[in-house]
């Protein structure tokens, strides 16, 4: 590593990135051994960091708003991060969300996606992945504003007007049903992360249907034919086992 007086180093983040805003991150760690270090990273990183450590001051200072992505403890002492998630999505706010926990466990992967988590990192973590995880949500996230002030998403040549309800595929338009719209338009907003089955048939079909999910199978495979994609070696559209799926960002 470069001494600081080393006079041939290249320009600084500060110099770099004048222009772009500066993200704000909300910390919600009860483990200070964990969160101190942690948000000096992300200070480090240039984004605004703040620290709650419950459950119950986290949603009160996400309710504030300017929050731009919330990194989340699953083991808060007052209320688990699995039912702060919840209550976050029961109210409409679509803030990235990435859990922390020591559970590794397939099963509890699934319970926090569904639950209305972006990503799950497992502890111990490296801080490298962390932090490019964290850039990720952060850019998925500023194009979620941008999709929701021009009603357009573009991902991987798939462009989108939500407002239209209409699709095209590098520039070339989708003949696509009501349904197969609603599928695609869900999983390109989620773009890189993984939707749930239980997601899906919640969003596009409107119900919580546990038993079987075969329609959505069949819809995912339209899809597909319709982008041209290959289940076996997927372009767009990834299963991700006993999970659900995801778009990918090409």
């Amino acid at each position: 590593m470069r001494s600081e007086s080393d006079g041939r180093r290249g320009p600084s983040r500060a110099q770099t990135d004048v222009a772009e805003p500066v993200h704000s991150i909300l910390l919600a760690e009860d483990d200070a051994a964990i969160a101190d270090p942690l948000a000096r990273a992300f200070r480090r990183e240039g984004y605004e960091v703040a620290i709650t450590s419950e459950g119950e001051a986290t949603l009160n200072r996400l309710a504030e708003g300017g929050v731009d992505l919330l990194v989340l403890d699953l083991g808060l002492p007052d209320i688990d991060g699995l039912e702060v998630c919840r209550r976050l999505r029961a109210e409409g706010n679509r803030v990235p969300v990435l859990i922390l926990t020591a559970r590794a466990d397939e099963v509890d992967t699934v319970v926090g996606l569904d639950a209305g988590a972006d990503d799950y990192v497992t502890k111990p973590f490296r801080l490298a992945e962390l932090l490019a995880r964290v850039r990720a949500l952060l850019r998925r996230g500023a194009l979620e504003v941008r999709a929701e002030s021009t009603g357009e998403t573009e991902v991987a040549g798939v462009r989108i007007d939500t407002e239209s309800r209409r699709a095209w595929l590098n520039g070339k338009e989708l003949q696509l049903t009501a349904k197969e719209f609603d599928l695609l338009r869900v999983l390109v907003r989620e773009v890189g992360r993984v939707v749930t089955r239980q997601q899906l048939m919640r969003e596009v079909w409107e119900t919580t249907w546990w038993s079987s999910t075969k329609t959505l199978d069949m819809h995912i495979s339209w899809l597909r034919r319709k982008l041209g994609d290959d289940a076996s070696h997927p372009r767009y559209i990834t299963t991700v086992r006993g999970v659900g799926f995801r778009f990918e960002r090409g």
